[in-house]
């Protein structure tokens, strides 16, 4: 049976409004109603108790949408309180979009408008026909970011469609704004053709600055993602892939630190090979990693497998050179890495304990990892996961706003593996060696020096490597 993870948190929480008489006692019994509920309450607003009434707002946890449920009805079926009023919180902040256009100069009088639009405008417009280059001063391309999807690929949804990956992509635009003041804007289209959406891409790009593209099934994803760098000559991203890789590679830097072993001599089993799985494999070889084996539905991923497509094929043939063979609990025997961008729950403490001493485990499977971390935390030397409520997150958010902030700055024109590999030491650097520990690998996603920091590298990683216009 499968086990899933059922601790209230915030993406499931619950704002309610409660009435309740001014008796002695009532506000404990809707305390602990809410409590008997399993409900976790996160924030009360403040209060004095004066009059008859008094109307407050609570905020619970639930665990998922049936808890929420039952939460409600525990409040609604208490004497001396009435329930007002509530709601789901992540819906409500998603009500009417979470991103807006904002002007950037006033419109107040004939003279602004003169020259913001007709007829001054006029003059920058032949400006820029005349010389191509000036559209990156004079316009938003040159702070401006398209969030290309097909919605094939969505966090742990699958192929839910262009419309349904929305919130996902205005997720994305806002955190590129909140943290490295980057403007990008969600391209959701309404088409699962490769081809059509390079055409639709090479079409759009005079508009922005950089491509970051978004849950793109693969094997599709690599080659948009390869089209578009071949044809454009702006950053092409596909984070997925990219930013998962980059901000693994930081963690793993860490965590090897914590275990006291290198990067050269340790043996990596890695599930799932798809558009993010190859991306960490890449950046993995390319940092030195001593030994790596990817494993998919099917088992170890090696050359000479008769199924695998073309980007799996690439993945046999540069890693396994052992020439593994069998299940994942197969593999992972001696391992010192696991690492698991696939599916919830198809790791074992069985198949921790079968690892090397000090094993390091992340299971990024979203929303559920691969193995629960309650279940393994006495086997492991370091563990992280992909999710927001455990420590060592490794989340994408650390490396995306950062590496375009930097790519943007400096005009580039791709992004090379050796930005990447800086973008991924100066994450891995901003955890000092004072705050190293095992629950303490990446540094906080709201950590403002962090998107400054991997933009100054990546920045100076373009420059090094001739990819700035």
């Amino acid at each position: 049976m499968t086990n899933t993870i059922s601790t209230p948190s915030t993406q499931y929480s619950l704002s309610l409004t409660v009435s309740l008489q001014n008796v002695p006692g009532v506000l404990g019994r809707l305390t602990t109603a809410i409590g008997e509920a399993g409900g976790n309450i996160f924030a009360v607003d403040s209060f004095v108790a004066k009059g008859p009434t008094l109307e407050r707002t609570i905020v619970v946890n639930c665990s998922d949408v049936e808890h929420q449920g039952r939460v409600v009805a525990a409040v609604d079926a208490l004497a001396d309180i009435d329930l007002l009023d509530h709601h789901d919180r992540t819906f409500r902040m998603h009500e009417g979009g979470k991103i807006e256009v904002l002007p950037l100069c006033a419109v107040g009088d004939r003279d602004d408008l003169s020259m913001a639009y007709t007829p001054g405008v006029a003059r920058v417009c032949t400006a820029i026909a005349e010389d191509e280059r000036l559209a990156d001063t004079y316009t938003i391309r040159k702070n401006t970011v398209a969030i290309v999807s097909d919605g094939t690929a969505v966090l742990g949804l699958g192929d839910i469609g262009p419309k349904a990956a929305m919130p996902v992509m205005e997720g994305k635009a806002l955190l590129f704004k909140a943290f490295a003041g980057v403007d990008a804007f969600p391209i959701c289209l309404d088409t699962t053709d490769p081809d059509e959406i390079i055409e639709t891409v090479v079409r759009l790009a005079p508009t922005f600055g950089g491509i970051n593209l978004e849950d793109i099934a693969a094997p599709g994803a690599f080659y948009i993602e390869e089209e578009l760098k071949r044809r454009l000559d702006i950053p092409i991203f596909h984070d997925d892939q990219h930013g998962t890789a980059i901000v693994t590679l930081a963690g793993l830097r860490n965590a090897l630190k914590i275990a006291g072993k290198n990067i050269e001599d340790v043996s990596v089993v890695m599930s799932g090979v798809g558009a993010a799985g190859v991306a960490i494999g890449k950046i993995l070889l390319g940092a030195g990693v001593g030994h790596l084996v990817g494993v998919d539905s099917k088992g170890a991923v090696f050359d000479g497998r008769e199924d695998l497509n073309s980007s799996k094929q690439w993945f046999a043939e540069h890693t396994n050179q052992r020439s593994l063979q069998g299940s994942l609990s197969d593999v992972m025997v001696g391992a010192d890495v696991f690492v698991g961008v696939s599916a919830p729950d198809i790791l074992t403490p069985v198949d921790i304990e079968s690892m090397a001493p000090d094993p390091i485990v992340f299971a990024m499977a979203n929303p559920d990892p691969e193995v629960r971390p309650e279940l393994v935390a006495d086997l492991v030397s370091v563990m992280a996961t992909g999710r927001s409520d455990y420590p060592n997150q490794i989340n994408n958010v650390l490396a995306f706003p950062g590496i375009f902030r930097g790519a943007l700055d400096v005009r580039a024109t791709d992004i090379t593996e050796n930005m990447k590999l800086a973008a991924a030491a100066a994450i891995a650097d901003a955890v000092g060696s004072d705050e190293l520990s095992a629950t303490h690998i990446v540094p906080s996603v709201f950590d403002p020096e962090v998107s400054l920091q991997v933009a100054k590298v990546v920045a100076q990683a373009a420059i090094d490597d001739g990819v700035t216009r």
